[in-house]
């Protein structure tokens, strides 16, 4: 992965830093290096995630799919880090195998992708660290139903990653079910190189050793620099311009098969970063359909956002048919690709020129290596970016609040399998209820209606 921060310098945009502003964030970045070597060298919560591409064991995720490994189709069935890791990795790499992942309740939509698949060809992957969440319970409910409609036995379609109790593990006890461990010491959104994000890229036969040696190769690149290293430039630069009004940040990949990431970078950034009224705002977009959609906003709008460009090169091309209009002319000889590439250089040009701060991440081509290195840089670049605003990148107490005001509102109370201790201490009470569910009750209305 290499990052381009020019356009964000303060010689070129408006929010920008200067580059005397780096050299001295850099005494910080050095600082902060030490904090995530100490993490990751005494394997402390959070830190550990980025020990990952060693900790991470391929071939006993392959023997745990091994029973599923003809699958047509696959379900994953998790919420957030569950499920994000794993939907960027499989979405970005082709395979014939049919993925699906069940990350909302939406009936409707569940009803229709169930209907959609085959589902005696089809397998289970089944995702929560505590093996208690609401969502992915629920969830896997419907779907378990599904099956024994059917009449195909889920039992033999399913795989289980979890902690190491809680029900989803006294599940696969039972019911001897292939499953995977989630790591200790490593936050859902933090996991994608591990069974949590990998079980359904070895289900679609993806190189497992390739993404754990681009995240290695990552790795190496940690240094108590800023300007020796592309994850922590991108950190420095992204949380200095948070301090000089860019609290947007739109991250824009410039190919298909990594619109997923987006998705994946906004849990990242937001669940990591935004605590105590500090942290960017991430955006979703995709080079070059949001181009017609948002790149307005970006340039002539506020001077409150930061554009994030990724782009990957390709191997791929398709030529572009010559025409007889004459408007269309121009297009004729050239490629798609060339399409591409020249659309994004002008949309990284538009916002250079009217002094909108931007950053480009490059990658050499979509392929599990690189995907690797991706995913741990900004992973990377997060854990920085954390040390620097001086929050806890790894809790999420914001997210607990609603969960516990969502399992009140269902009737229910701790459970004692709770794999989470403390978070089961948090939300324990008296009566087995959650006072979280009373601020339902106290919203305040002002209606209009039809």
């Amino acid at each position: 992965m290499n990052v381009d921060i020019g356009n964000a310098l303060a010689s070129e945009a408006s929010p920008g830093v200067s580059r005397a502003s780096l050299e001295r964030l850099d005494d910080q970045v050095a600082q902060a290096h030490e904090r995530i070597e100490r993490g990751m060298e005494n394997a402390e919560h959070g830190y550990e995630a980025l020990n990952l591409p060693e900790r991470t064991d391929p071939d006993e995720i392959r023997t745990a799919v091994e029973p599923v490994a003809d699958a047509e189709a696959l379900i994953t069935v998790g919420i957030g880090g569950s499920s994000l890791g794993a939907a960027t990795i499989v979405d970005a790499l082709e395979s014939d195998t049919e993925t699906v992942f069940l990350d909302n309740v939406d009936p409707d939509w569940i009803s229709r992708r169930l209907e959609s698949l085959p589902l005696e060809e089809t397998a289970i992957n089944v995702v929560s660290r505590s093996g208690t969440t609401a969502e992915t319970l629920a969830n896997f409910l419907v779907v378990r139903e599904a099956f024994e409609s059917e009449g195909v036995d889920w039992t033999e379609r399913t795989i289980v990653t979890t902690g190491e109790s809680g029900p989803l593990r006294d599940l696969a006890d039972r019911h001897d079910l292939p499953s995977l461990k989630v790591p200790d010491g490593v936050p859902g959104r933090f996991s994608a190189l591990s069974a949590v994000g990998m079980v359904a890229a070895a289900v679609c036969g993806h190189d497992l050793e390739a993404l754990l040696e681009g995240a290695a190769a990552e790795r190496e690149t940690l240094t108590g620099s800023l300007f020796d290293c592309p994850a922590y430039a991108y950190g420095a630069t992204t949380y200095a311009l948070d301090q000089r009004g860019a609290g947007t940040n739109a991250v824009m990949p410039y190919a298909e098969s990594l619109e997923t990431f987006a998705e994946w970078f906004a849990q990242l950034w937001a669940e990591s970063l935004g605590k105590d009224e500090l942290g960017q705002t991430p955006v979703r977009a995709l080079g070059v359909t949001d181009q017609h959609s948002q790149l307005q906003l970006y340039r002539a709008g506020p001077r409150d956002k930061l554009v994030t460009f990724l782009t990957a090169g390709t191997d791929e091309n398709r030529p572009i048919p010559e025409t007889d209009v004459e408007d269309l002319a121009y297009l004729g000889g050239s490629t798609l690709g060339d399409l591409l590439e020249a659309e994004f250089e002008a949309t990284e040009a538009s916002l250079a020129a009217a002094g909108r701060p931007n950053v480009r991440l490059e990658i050499d081509r979509v392929d599990e290596y690189e995907l690797g290195g991706l995913l741990y840089g900004m992973e990377a670049a997060c854990v920085l970016a954390g040390e620097l605003y001086g929050v806890n990148t790894f809790e999420q107490p914001a997210v607990e609040w609603a969960k516990k005001a969502t399992r009140g509102l269902l009737g229910g109370g701790v459970s004692e399998s709770d794999s989470d201790s403390e978070a089961r201490r948090d939300a324990e009470r008296s009566d087995g209820e959650f006072e979280e569910a009373e601020a339902v009750a106290e919203k305040s209305e002002l209606r209009v209606e039809r």
